[in-house]
């Protein structure tokens, strides 16, 4: 089984760092390396250190980049200026979600859009469907690797091995060309652990050095190496949504609770967006909300939830809150039972649990 799974550049070193490798989509990434709430801890406090090399890179270039992005993604691509990044989704003609992606303006009519690790190619190739007039889509994906140092400490740290003031790069900015422990890098600031920090793209080769170089530097103020489970309860405390779980090709983004993305009034016609006006003039039938459980018991992904003898939805995420020590989900549920406060049960174990819908996001970072 082993033999068949994808590894980013960094595959060899996890195992000097204790990681203890599973199958996510396909590739074979640290879970973790010292333990998921350690990890969790030091990201919330200090910095962590993720190879999200698995993460898939397409540029598109040509006169007519702008308008094919226009109606392919639900955001208003017209709006980036160079040097600035947008979250953003694609959608099927019926709403539901092809992905949720990052769209990198480099240049005028050049892009670097950076997609989920198991969508690569499906994405590519309906991408490529759609291209009209003077396009060019090209999957770089293997030449890139990836690392994200995530926490309060991580623009100290970053900052020792760059002469790049990193106060220039705002939030949802980035920089190219930045010498990072002098490798040639793009620096960009988005984050998915609701904490500051920095993504570093850099060839597939210089990864290992830019990994060993961060870690090094970030020793004295207890930067660790971080798995994906440290990711997965980062990103669910700060509430941002992970494919496959929140969104679906089954979900649109307005149950996803991802409005602000869709943008209704840009005069182009994008993939799904006569289901989605529709939606937004007369509700959606669903919601994504959040829950805390009142009896013991965690609730899981896939979970159905019920009001009555009802079912009337399901857990996208949940876990023990390592931050709040709470046992908490998101559940997609009914819109009607979607208000604060309502009593719900989740069924765990053959067995329904109490529990109640609460405001999100669980968790917001210390200003």
């Amino acid at each position: 089984m082993s033999e068949q799974l994808k590894r980013t550049p960094l595959f060899d070193v996890y195992a000097s760092y204790g990681g203890k490798t599973i199958d996510f989509g396909g590739w074979e990434l640290p879970v973790q390396f010292s333990s998921i709430k350690e990890e969790h801890e030091a990201v919330r406090t200090k910095a962590g250190l993720f190879d999200v090399s698995h993460m898939g890179e397409i540029t598109v270039t040509g006169s007519a980049s702008e308008e094919f992005l226009q109606k392919t993604m639900t955001n208003d691509v017209s709006k980036l200026v160079n040097g600035q990044a947008q979250y953003t989704a694609m959608c099927y003609a019926d709403g539901g979600i092809v992905d949720d992606l990052l769209v990198y303006k480099l240049a005028e009519n050049n892009y670097l859009l950076v997609v989920n690790a198991g969508n690569i190619e499906k994405d590519f190739e309906w991408m490529k469907q759609h291209i009209t007039g003077d396009v060019e889509l090209v999957n770089k994906s293997d030449e890139y690797g990836l690392l994200a140092l995530q926490g309060p400490l991580a623009q100290s740290v970053l900052q020792k091995l760059t002469s790049k003031n990193l106060d220039e790069i705002g939030f949802f900015r980035f920089a190219e060309n930045v010498e990072v422990a002098g490798k040639s890098v793009l620096v960009s600031r988005t984050g998915y652990t609701g904490e500051d920090g920095f993504e570093i793209y850099a060839a597939s080769a210089d990864v290992e050095a830019l990994w060993m170089s961060i870690l090094e530097a970030g020793k004295e103020e207890g930067v660790i190496p971080a798995g994906l489970g440290a990711r997965d309860t980062l990103r669910f405390e700060a509430c941002l949504p992970l494919y496959g779980q929140e969104l679906s090709k089954d979900i649109t983004p307005l149950e996803a609770g991802l409005g602000f993305v869709v943008k209704l009034k840009k005069e182009q016609d994008f993939n799904g967006k006569s289901v989605l006006a529709n939606q937004k003039e007369n509700g959606v039938p669903r919601k994504s909300i959040g829950i805390e459980m009142i009896d013991k018991g965690i609730p899981r992904t896939g979970y159905p939830v019920y009001v009555g003898e009802k079912q009337v939805g399901f857990v996208t995420t949940g876990t023990q809150s390592p931050t709040l020590k709470k046992n908490i989900g998101l559940v997609l549920i009914e819109a009607e039972f979607a208000e604060i406060g309502q009593d719900v049960e989740v069924e765990i174990r053959n067995k329904r649990l109490k529990a109640i819908t609460v405001a999100t996001p669980f968790y917001k970072k210390q200003k």
